[in-house]
Formats: structure tokens, sequence, C-alpha cells
């Protein structure tokens, strides 16, 4: 196989490389959201922060190895955020489902409202007790909405959870269409960045390989112009054998070509023999066979 063909498959595996990793770690990045979501009911914040720590620390070592490693620390701590801010949204589209599923459709009467203090530029949320129409009051947490909705003495339907492990809502508060959108929003947005990171790796890798093949160029370029040198020496100080050759090893001269050696004799007033070399270089002013300058 050639210089060329065999380069050009080292690049053909390079691309495949951080495409497949790439693929790999965005399947991970999904089966920790996944496995985080159902842990969330189950584990407390002492556990839930170590094991979101070692997401972050082992999404550094995979998105290293893409090739962007400067930008590893920054990109696997949005990841993580971004990871989180998924489930959160996921938390409440489950709660909203759930409630839906099998919640009970109640009219109830506020019986009382209070707002909860506010928080940095957000205006307060408010919290609204309410009664069944029977005059029992309605199962679960309290109802709280991001702002003053209703008044007291107002009826409103809302689906009532018959275990009581989740607050009231009305059906317009239930409906979990814009979670369910931020939540796959932001999901995609972690895959992104990992595809992000892949170009990124992919395109430091192609500036590593220049700079890598400019410095062989150069490499190259200085030995041939080294080996030149050394041949224009030989040429003036060699001795002639009794055929009136002078005679050189090609070996010694690793970085030129037979053709390139006849034309440096030829600037020099010399011919290079193409006839009976038995493995040297035969340089003389008329020859049997001339060597081809092109």
């Amino acid at each position: 196989m050639s210089a060329a063909a065999t380069e050009a498959e080292a690049r053909r595996r390079r691309a495949r490389y951080p495409v497949t990793l790439a693929v790999a770690i965005g399947c991970y990045v999904l089966a920790a959201m996944a496995g985080m979501f159902l842990l969330t009911n189950g584990l407390g914040l002492a556990l839930l922060i170590p094991l979101w720590t070692a997401h972050g620390v082992l999404l550094i070592v995979l998105l290293r190895r893409l090739g962007a490693r400067e930008s590893g620390l920054g990109t696997a701590l949005f990841i993580v955020f971004m990871s989180v801010m998924c489930l959160s949204l996921a938390d409440v589209v489950r709660d909203d489902l759930t409630l839906q599923h099998r919640g009970e459709r109640v009219r109830a009467t506020v019986v009382e409202k209070w707002p909860d203090p506010p928080r940095g530029r957000a205006g307060p949320s408010y919290n609204y007790e309410l009664e069944r129409q029977d005059g029992t009051r309605v199962l679960g947490p309290t109802m709280t909405t991001d702002r003053e909705r209703y008044d007291l003495g107002q009826v409103l339907t809302v689906f009532q959870d018959p275990k009581g492990e989740l607050p009231p809502q009305t059906p317009g508060q239930a409906d979990a269409t814009a979670e369910t959108l931020g939540a796959g929003g932001f999901a995609l947005t972690a895959l992104g960045t990992v595809g992000w990171m892949a170009w990124r790796g992919s395109d430091a890798a192609r500036r590593r390989d220049r700079r890598k093949k400019g410095t062989l160029e150069h490499e190259a370029r200085a030995e041939q112009e080294e080996q030149e040198a050394k041949l224009r020496e030989a040429l003036r100080t060699y001795p002639v054998d009794h055929r009136g050759y002078i005679k050189v090893h090609p070996e010694d001269y690793p970085a030129l070509s037979q053709q390139q050696a006849a034309r440096i004799a030829w600037e020099m007033g010399l011919r290079a023999e193409a006839w009976g070399n038995q493995g040297s270089w035969r340089f003389k002013e008329t020859v049997v066979e001339e060597v081809p300058l092109d």
C-alpha cells in the first residue's frame, strides 16, 4: 500500500473514531439521565450529589478522548447542568401525568390563600386551601401557583389525588405539554453539546495533522537540500574510476531519486549513466545511455 493510501486510510479511521465515541457518550448521557430520573424519588441529596459528581468526572474523561481537551471541564459541567434541568422538568411531567391518570375531577372552593416570601426578582408564589362542595378538604398538599390567580370564594375544577400525595391542580396546570417540550429541549442541548465536542475534537485533530504534516514536509525539504549539497560536493571531489566515471552509492542519498541526481549532475556539466550501474550511480560528461531528466 502506498504512503498516500495509508495516510488516507488513517484519516478515515480518525474520522470514524470521534463519531463512534460521540454516539457512545450520547447514549451514556441519556442512560445517566434515565437512571437519575428513576432514583430521584428514592434517594436524598446526600446520595444524589455524589452520583452527579461522579457522572461529571466520567464525562470529563470521555469528552477529553474526543480531542478537544481544553474544553472538557466546562462542557462536562454544562451537560450535567442541562441534565439536572431536564430531570427537574421531567419530575413535573411525571407528577402531572400521574395526576391526570389517577386524579379525580372535583369542584372546590378557595377558602384560604396566602403568599410565600418573594425570592429574588420573581414575585411571590401563592398557596390556596381548597374545600369540596360537601365541606371536606381537598386531598393532597396545598395547591401553589407562581402568582396570584384566584380569589377567596372562587369555585374551581381541579384534579384531586385520591392518594393525597400530589397537590391538586386545575386542568390547565396539569397540562404537561410545556414541561415535556422543555425537558426534551434540555436533553437535546446536552446531546448537541456532545456532538459539538466531537466536531471540535475532529477540528483539533485536523489542525494537529496539518502541523505535523508541515513539520514533516519541512524536515523532508531540509534533508533533501542537505543531500543535494552533499551530492554536488561528491561530484566535484570524488575521483573517477578507470573508465572515467564518478561513482556514488544511492543509499547515501535516500531523499533523492536517480532523476533528481541526474538533474544535479546535468547542472554541473555531467550526465547520469542509466545502463550497467550495478547498484551505483555513475556520472560522466558523455554516457552510453543517459538517465532522462523528466
